[in-house]
């Protein structure tokens, strides 16, 4: 039976060094199907709704945002909010999970997105008749909105995420027309940088940091590739940067912004030689950046001012 853990810290050090993994493979798709039909589930009963496992922080977090959490019996290493998140049950990292520490929360239902596995796991879990669902991950309003209706589903409060859907719908498209009115010619080049461990590297097409910096109305400074590469000196000139984005943990792994501006290869880029002002480095939650979960509007809200001030 897995353990509570009652230090934070373990389970923020194991979503960083896991987020990694996850961005890097963020813009391919699994090599097994995310629709394989279920083993008929346990379901809840009038006495008992259904009992759920999350993997996946954004997903956990809807389950929050739903009012579900006394079904929630379980959860991966990723989910970390709201705080309450932390102290439930984990089954460990989502790319990592184990069939016999998930199944011993005897939960009726399973909801994760498709890079969830290993493959062989999730059969093992589906042939004990649990309900399996895996959301596609394509970096989308359209994937918050999957997750939203998967929670729902499984949780078997689809009126609730019915409603739900249509605020965050509307909040979503009332922030397209402020983004829209705020834009700029031309939107300012912002390049994300992960540095969360070992040598930094930059992100280019294909990528969560790259739709979000899209979203806020910002041009991602490096194209031409997918997914990401080691952070050089000739990928920061050809870069050119007005904005370097980041992660708060990242930026805490590197010793703060002054040691990361002492990095020799941020001297060839704008971004740097506006350093002094505090306004071309911006930093995020990791998993508010990069989690499309139900607090999406608002991150990219406040990216949007940011780069709005910073440009």
């Amino acid at each position: 039976m897995p353990v509570k853990d009652s230090n934070i810290s373990v389970h923020r050090r194991r979503w960083l060094a896991g987020l990694a993994g996850s961005v890097l493979v963020a813009a391919g798709k699994p090599s097994w199907s995310q629709t394989a039909p279920a083993a008929s589930p346990r379901p809840g009963s009038a006495e008992r709704p259904p009992r759920l496992v999350t993997v996946s922080g954004g997903i956990t977090e809807v389950v929050y945002a739903l009012g579900a959490q006394d079904q929630l019996v379980g959860t991966d290493t990723t989910s970390l909010y709201p705080v309450a998140a932390q102290s439930t049950p984990k089954v460990g990292y989502m790319r990592q999970l184990s069939a016999e520490g998930l199944l011993a929360l005897r939960p009726d239902a399973l909801v994760s997105t498709t890079d969830a596995g290993p493959p062989v796991v999730l059969d093992q879990i589906r042939s004990a008749g649990v309900k399996v669902e895996l959301v596609e991950i394509d970096h989308s309003w359209e994937e918050v909105r999957r997750k939203v209706a998967a929670v729902g589903r499984a949780t078997g409060r689809e009126a609730e995420a019915r409603a739900l859907l249509q605020r965050l719908d509307d909040r979503w498209a009332t922030l397209n027309r402020q983004v829209q009115r705020g834009a700029q010619a031309p939107s300012p080049r912002v390049l994300f940088v992960l540095s969360h461990t070992g040598a930094p590297l930059v992100s280019g097409e294909g990528t969560a940091a790259d739709a979000m910096i899209r979203f806020a109305g910002g041009r991602n400074a490096l194209g031409g590739f997918t997914g990401y590469r080691p952070m050089t000196a000739e990928s920061m000139a050809a870069a050119a940067p007005d904005v370097i984005l980041i992660t708060t943990q990242g930026l805490e792994a590197v010793g703060g912004a002054g040691k990361f501006w002492q990095r020799p290869e941020l001297a060839l880029t704008p971004a740097w030689r506006r350093r002094q002002t505090g306004l071309s480095l911006v930093q995020l939650d990791a998993l508010e950046l990069l989690g499309f979960g139900p607090r999406m509007p608002d991150v990219v809200e406040r990216l949007h001012r940011q780069l709005s001030v910073a440009a």
